[in-house]
């Protein structure tokens, strides 16, 4: 009785299905659990969309963010940005995202996401971007209904940051962007 090996085409064709079922608009609620033990909230709404052609990699995504409540959020941490736009492209395991990691917060160059699929509903992406090291688990929940989240920010070697997301999906996917 031989094993095989699943194929990449068979791997990246769930990634890409993986991805497909997070279109839509989510709204997210944060919490932000800081190293100094300051904890913040915030409600985030996210768009994901996708392209219909890839302008490069095997698909693209598109991802827009925009605050629902601060909860005085950004007054207190100006570092993070509260809108903005960032497209991904899915190149067989790696995510490249056309900003810095954090929700676009270190504005940065772009950055490299390798992902490992857990099951049918889990990702894992791991990240490296400038000083940081970011780990994110995403995991779809009820029938893709839900999305949870939990992301861990080490700085320099030292656990910074960690996350909570529950997201819930308020739109199905829309229309597919033009290139």
């Amino acid at each position: 009785m031989s094993t095989a090996v699943p194929s990449r085409i068979q791997l990246d064709s769930n990634l890409r299905r993986w991805f497909a079922r997070n279109l839509g608009l989510w709204r997210s609620r944060r919490l932000y659990f800081f190293a100094d033990g300051e904890a913040l909230r915030v409600d985030m709404m996210l768009r994901v969309e996708a392209f219909s052609e890839p302008i490069e990699g095997e698909a693209v995504y598109r991802f827009t963010w925009w605050p629902d409540q601060e909860f005085d959020f950004f007054a207190r941490k100006p570092g993070f940005v509260p809108s903005g736009t960032m497209d991904a492209y899915l190149c067989g395991h790696q995510l490249q995202c056309s900003c810095g990691y954090l929700g676009g917060n270190l504005g940065g160059s772009p950055t490299k996401s390798q992902i490992r699929q857990v099951d049918e509903h889990e990702l894992i992406f791991e990240s490296h971007d400038q000083e940081w090291d970011i780990l994110e688990h995403i995991r779809l929940v009820d029938q893709d209904r839900y999305r949870a989240r939990s992301i861990y920010s080490w700085k320099d070697g030292e656990l910074e940051l960690a996350e909570t997301h529950h997201e819930l999906r308020v739109e199905a996917a829309g229309e597919v962007l033009r290139g």
